[in-house]
């Protein structure tokens, strides 16, 4: 009986443990989230589309909640605008002077915004970066700034959704 009270004690009693965030510290009003276009306060074509996708694409695929265009029907929207984007060069060819790896550096303004208008959460700056390579020789150029924002652009939503939730 008695080593049947300890395997009992064991298996219910646990140690309270648990890996990282276990679902999200928003309202429990909030079903729904519209997440507009990003507006986009720079001169880099499309930079807001593909933001603006890649959060909704991590709301739909990590939460339970509803993503809704129409920020009518929603009990909170997301509000997103790119304030600055920058490419420079981080490493050059001594031979030639030129650029042979770049590093982008976008910077986003969010704001989670309830029904009734009041800000839930808010981060003024959030600062992502990411590299790419350039090609020395410039027959074998190709344009890496386009896939670099696609990879970001992931990184980015994934960061954004997870300090939403976390509220951090």
């Amino acid at each position: 009986m008695r080593p049947l009270v300890c395997v009992l004690a064991f298996t219910l009693g646990g140690c309270g443990y648990h890996a990282g965030p276990q679902g999200s510290l928003l309202p429990t009003t909030i079903h729904t989230i519209a997440i507009p276009q990003f507006r986009n306060n720079t001169v880099q074509y499309k930079i807001s589309s593909y933001m603006s996708e890649a959060v909704t694409r991590e709301f739909v695929s990590r939460t339970r909640y509803a993503v809704v265009a129409d920020p009518a029907e929603a009990d909170a929207t997301l509000y997103g605008t790119v304030v600055n984007y920058f490419s420079n060069a981080t490493v050059s060819d001594p031979a030639t002077g030129r650029g042979t790896g770049a590093q982008i550096t976008v910077q986003i303004q969010i704001r989670l915004v309830g029904k009734d208008g009041k800000v839930i959460f808010q981060r003024p700056n959030f600062q992502f970066l990411d590299r790419y390579e350039i090609a020395l020789n410039p027959g074998q150029y190709i344009d890496e700034s386009q896939a670099t924002l696609s990879r970001l652009s992931r990184d980015v939503a994934r960061s954004i959704v997870s300090a939403v939730l976390e509220n951090f």
